[in-house]
């Protein structure tokens, strides 16, 4: 046996030790990607569909979207064939027209589906079809718990959300930028955040789209765990491309996007769209001006590298006509997706948008109706890839553990939903039906024995218990439940981390200890 392995055995039966003493887990449960078994919600029809792409190709060949400071972009579209103008004599921003039907000519050669390799193996999650990947919230610059309030969010922060989740079964995906943690400087964090996704999880992961250079330190970070010749021709991580709606593509994100794209990476090209103020305020114009955007960004990549892969996205959001300010779990953007994921599908291409959206400053009611009118939409729309499934608070401003672990119990439930219904012969429970027959009761028979322990979801956060027992318990709400859960995860996290290799550890030490060193900290 060697020593790797004699470790990795004396770790486990310690493990398994302080699980029988203490109650606590011995392993990490992780559910699978979720199938969707249910028939995906449809409301465009095929003239509905017909007359958006229309729309859109007008968007494309008639009105242009804008590349700016980005020099190498432009010549790239110039020598495809696009008509590009030049804007204010500059030679890195333009406007570009593209001929009708070149955009989604391009993005035929994207794959319908692909896998994204996680460090273990058993992670690994495949994107697209029918199944659908819960990844948690991203970007946030806050950090709401119960006991310390609202605060600017740290590298410890972001530490906490990658272990809880980790220890999340619902939870598929490891993400990105859990929070932003304002403590390192702008230039570095990516660094530290690249690196406690690979060191403290091993789910897959996003990658920084901050700027082109710390897009390429992820992409090099990735050849240190996986091999530069597995990740040239795998995907290992994926990255958010937002587009800066309406129809321009900054210089910081097309650079990111051709790194990932050359590096046969992974991006998710996402209009970013609050209505009425990024977009049209009518679901139908969102749809329009969302569909050329991506499709541009799409393209974009498949012209630098054909067949890497992608996910068509979304975010949409309405907004307070009155205040200005984003609204969420409300109906419009429902639509929009809904819509959205029939024209991705039209385009054999998987989707994002979704998540737990809500502009609630604390995980109250408010929070809990508009984020599962924002989740359950999402899911039976069709959505494949689900960021933002778990943690969001005030409008995408905070990033909560407790708001994590609320999300993730929902999000276990949908799992079950999503299964559908079980006709199989234990399903049908005809034996049952006839055991028991008229003016009896279920709770004994032989049926009822058999699946008693996997019958029902029981949640691990709700109480429903009476209102004595309750009392008696300390009169808690949900929010100060979740707090003593997410609290025992973390406790629990260090018995069940998964183990990295020492070797490759050192070199990501490494390379980052070189990396920070060639420049001087930055706050921009």
């Amino acid at each position: 046996m060697t020593a790797a392995a004699e470790t990795g055995r004396g770790r486990r039966n310690r493990t398994d030790r302080r699980a029988q003493r203490t109650g606590a887990p011995s392993s990490i449960e992780q559910l699978a990607v979720l199938d969707r078994n249910l028939a995906d919600v449809n409301i465009l029809s095929e003239e509905g569909l017909a007359l958006i792409e229309e729309n859109a190709e007008i968007i494309c060949q008639e009105i242009g979207l804008n590349i700016s400071e980005d020099a190498f972009a432009i010549q790239k579209w110039q020598e495809h064939g696009a008509d590009v103008e030049f804007v204010d004599g500059k030679d890195d921003t333009a406007r570009i027209r593209f001929p009708r039907g070149m955009l989604r000519t391009l993005c035929k050669t994207a794959p319908s589906s692909f896998i994204q390799h996680a460090r273990n193996p058993a992670r690994n999650v495949e994107i697209g079809g029918k199944k659908t990947v819960f990844a948690p919230v991203y970007g946030p610059p806050f950090y709401r718990s119960y006991d310390e309030g609202r605060r600017y969010a740290t590298l410890a922060d972001f530490e906490t959300l990658v272990k809880l989740t980790y220890m999340s079964p619902a939870l598929h995906h490891s993400g990105g930028t859990v929070c932003e943690p304002v403590d390192i400087p702008v230039n570095k964090r990516h660094f530290d955040m690249v690196y406690s996704h690979l060191k403290l999880s091993d789910k897959p992961i996003m990658g920084s789209v901050t700027a082109p250079e710390r897009a390429q330190d992820t992409v090099d970070m990735c050849k240190l765990v996986f091999g530069a010749d597995f990740v040239d021709q795998n995907c290992v991580t994926t990255s958010l491309i937002n587009v800066n709606s309406p129809l321009t593509y900054d210089g910081i994100m097309n650079g990111a996007l051709r790194v990932y794209a050359e590096n046969n990476q992974a991006c998710i090209v996402s209009p970013f769209i609050i209505s009425g103020a990024m977009a049209p305020v009518s679901p139908g114009g969102v749809m329009a001006q969302a569909l050329a955007e991506a499709m541009m960004g799409i393209a974009y990549g498949q012209m630098l590298r054909p067949g890497s892969p992608v996910i068509f996205g979304t975010f949409a959001a309405s907004m307070s006509m009155a205040s200005g300010a984003p609204t969420f779990g409300t109906p419009e953007p429902a639509l929009i997706i809904m819509g959205m994921a029939q024209l991705a599908r039209r385009m054999n291409l998987p989707f994002r948008s979704g998540g737990s959206l809500n502009a609630s400053k604390v995980p109250d009611a408010q929070a809990a109706y508009e984020t599962m009118m924002s989740i359950l939409p999402s899911v039976g729309a069709g959505v494949n890839f689900m960021l933002h499934a778990a943690g969001w608070l005030e409008g995408g401003l905070v990033s909560s553990p407790e708001k994590l672990v609320m999300d993730a119990d929902q999000l276990a439930m949908v799992h079950i939903m999503q299964g559908g219904v079980d006709l199989s012969e234990n399903g049908q429970a005809m034996d049952a039906i006839r055991e028991v027959g008229p003016g009896g009761h279920y709770l004994g028979c032989d049926h009822t024995n058999r699946n008693f322990k996997t019958a029902f979801y029981e949640s691990k956060l709700a109480n429903s218990a009476s209102f004595e027992q309750w009392e008696i318990e300390g009169s808690q709400d949900m929010y100060q439940r979740a707090n003593t859960r997410w609290k025992r995860m973390i406790n629990e996290y260090d018995a069940l981390a998964p183990a990295i290799d020492p070797g490759t550890d050192e070199a990501l030490r490494s390379f980052i200890a070189e990396r920070k060193g060639s420049m001087p900290d930055a706050m921009y």
